[in-house]
């Protein structure tokens, strides 16, 4: 099994779309990149922490690989946006990767080369070492299953889970 640590905006939209997919097995949302000891969400969305929302994605890599996470990742969210996605706007929502290895920092600036070919504009994804990952509370984990009407769910979450799901077909859980 393999994980990465992705940032995208809300966490919510990474969870619920990469948890469609065949060879994902989990992912686990949180917090990572900031000073504080165990910050809580109030306190990441206040945005003094200094930390992103960002979900680590566990997947087995002999189902999907580790370039498909990636490029799911640049699609389902925007990697032109400097410190928002969409309505959500601060440095909690920045689009970052942390890397725990060396070999997980080139597969991160190979997908970074890849989706230059996608994005129009700068790509300004942050590739930075990992630090302390953060587990968020309980209510965040898996939102879009337990919340499916919430009106964020309905507004942003699930058309980036269609668009993906759309892109990555192949991978689709059955």
């Amino acid at each position: 099994m393999m994980s990465f640590v992705l940032g995208g905006g809300c966490f919510w939209c990474l969870d619920s779309s990469f948890m469609q997919f065949k060879g994902v097995s989990d992912v686990v949302v949180g917090y990572m990149g900031g000073a504080k000891d165990s910050p809580t969400y109030e306190e990441v969305c206040g945005g003094a922490t200094g930390h992103a929302e960002v979900a680590e994605v566990i997947f087995d890599e002999s189902i999907i690989p580790a370039d498909v996470i990636l490029d799911i990742f640049f699609t389902l969210h925007d990697p032109t946006q400097v410190n928002r996605q969409g309505n959500d706007i601060g440095t909690q929502y920045r689009t970052s990767m942390f890397y725990r290895t060396d070999e997980e920092k080139q597969l991160f600036e190979a997908a970074i080369e890849r989706a230059k070919q996608v994005w129009d504009g700068e790509i300004v994804t942050e590739v930075t070492q990992a630090t302390q990952f953060w587990i968020g509370e309980e209510y965040h984990q898996d939102f879009f299953a337990k919340n499916p009407n919430q009106g964020y769910c309905n507004a942003v979450v699930a058309p980036k889970m269609a668009k993906t799901r759309k892109a990555f077909a192949g991978y689709v859980c059955k």
